[in-house]
């Protein structure tokens, strides 16, 4: 492969620990550092069996098979690009897979983290006094009536039908300006060995702030979460474990709480203020804030704040309304508003992208005995991580992303790059796409024999 006569002359320089080559190193470097958990010498190394699931999520197939089939002609870009000594076969992939615990990749997104703070990178995340908003929501990955297995949660209809289902919470740094979202390890939720109950989500979000503390127990947070959240065994999860809070919460589910602000607008200690849009004259912004309510009749010693926000357009009226422990001035009521907002972000740019632009997350790439699936799906948030990580901070990856214009086009002829030339770095695939090249007339391999 040659570069084009047409291509520009000058290379956009690289960042030397935040580009896909440097993310990638290190990643497999922190797969060697996982104790193998099987005896003797193995053929297929631990590290080159995860190492080709990570690959397989990076170049988005869809199932292990088409991984195979795909890659198995083309060994040497596995080599090169993603450091894998030994390709496994897909059920060998499986059976070494299948036997450990997902936390064990916990480290490889903690040192994608470190990366990106000691790059300055996650500075623009900010928000409040350098604090970054950390979106939780949960979201399903496996379903199936006839497929399952010990760790899937199961669901019976009426009419006697089980359901087995599988799903995550997932954990991500999100930013109103920024459609980048930085991924930590997701929070499985599924049966343990010996459980007679489904998991839920109100636990699951117990454990992913508890386990994200211990990876990184100096960052400032802001917890944002649905109108499933604002409970006070969860709020008081959030506060031991030094997290700020700014939790969506709704009139139908918090009756006493809204009933305490109506007292409280009576007795005029409420806040309203509103202001036109500046791109948009049309469009107008209403804030009503109250600080010191109880959350509920329960637990009136939990005081929060509640802030009420309306958005008026020429097409209609749209509500939200949350409950933070910051305490709400007219100065921070806007940046609050946009924190509780920026939830979506976990639906939309992780969710919606892992489901739907070519990550296959609702795929099943396997259950297990044990912990594959868990495994698979941990693997998969990795391979987001890297890729999010490059759309934030890799001026290579921007560029190519605004040529090819979408994510699933740029999936697509990163593949067929991969498929149809020699590669020496994802850097050279990259560039390759940004500036051109030649494609020469092919030499037939005739089968002389």
């Amino acid at each position: 492969m040659k570069p084009s006569k047409d291509a520009p002359s000058s290379k956009i320089r690289l960042r030397k620990h935040l580009n896909a080559d440097a993310l990638v190193r290190a990643v497999r470097r922190e797969f060697e550092k996982i104790p193998d958990p099987r005896k003797g010498r193995p053929q297929i190394s631990f590290a080159d069996a995860a190492m080709s699931a990570f690959a397989m999520f990076s170049l988005k197939d869809p199932s292990l098979l088409a991984f195979e089939k795909r890659w198995s002609a083309r060994d040497h870009n596995l080599h090169a690009l993603y450091h894998i000594e030994k390709i496994p076969a897909d059920s060998t992939m499986r059976e070494i897979l299948d036997e450990v615990s997902p936390y064990v990749f916990r480290p490889g997104f903690g040192e994608i983290f470190s990366r990106l703070q000691r790059g300055k990178a996650l500075a623009q995340m900010t928000v409040l006094d350098g604090r970054y908003i950390l979106a939780l929501d949960g979201t399903g990955y496996f379903s199936s009536e006839k497929v399952f297995s010990d760790a899937c949660l199961r669901k019976t209809s009426r009419t006697g039908k089980t359901t087995y289902s599988l799903q995550m919470m997932g954990a991500a740094l999100v930013h109103p300006d920024h459609k980048a979202v930085i991924p930590f390890p997701p929070e499985v939720i599924r049966r343990e060995d010996g459980d007679t109950k489904n998991d839920c989500e109100r636990n699951a979000a117990g454990r992913c702030i508890e386990n994200l503390r211990t990876d990184h127990p100096h960052i400032k947070l802001i917890v944002t979460e649905d109108a499933l959240s604002p409970n006070a065994p969860h709020i008081e999860t959030l506060k031991r474990f030094d997290c700020r809070f700014v939790l969506g919460v709704k009139p139908g589910d918090h009756a006493f709480l809204f009933e305490k602000a109506d007292e409280a607008i009576a007795e005029g200690r409420a806040v309203e203020f509103w202001h036109a849009a500046e791109d948009n004259p049309e469009t107008l912004h209403y804030f009503r804030f109250i600080n010191d309510l109880p959350l509920n009749k329960s637990h009136p010693d939990l005081r929060v704040n509640l802030l009420e926000y309306w958005q008026v357009t020429p097409k209609g009226l749209v509500r939200f309304s949350w409950v933070t422990d910051i305490l709400i001035r007219r100065e921070n009521a806007v940046t609050l508003m946009r924190i509780g907002r920026a939830r979506w972000r976990i639906e939309n740019e992780t969710f919606n992208t892992l489901k739907n632009q070519g990550y296959h997350l609702e795929h099943n790439y396997g259950l297990g005995r044990k912990h594959l699936s868990a495994v698979f799906v941990t693997l998969m948030m990795l391979a987001f991580c890297v890729d999010q990580s490059l759309q934030l901070c890799c001026p290579l990856f921007q560029a190519v992303w605004r040529k090819l214009q979408t994510k699933r086009d740029l999936w697509e002829r990163i593949r067929a790059m991969f498929w149809d030339f020699r590669l020496e770095s994802i850097r050279m695939l990259h560039e390759a796409l940004l500036y051109g090249y030649k494609t020469l007339t092919p030499i037939i391999a005739y089968n002389s024999s």
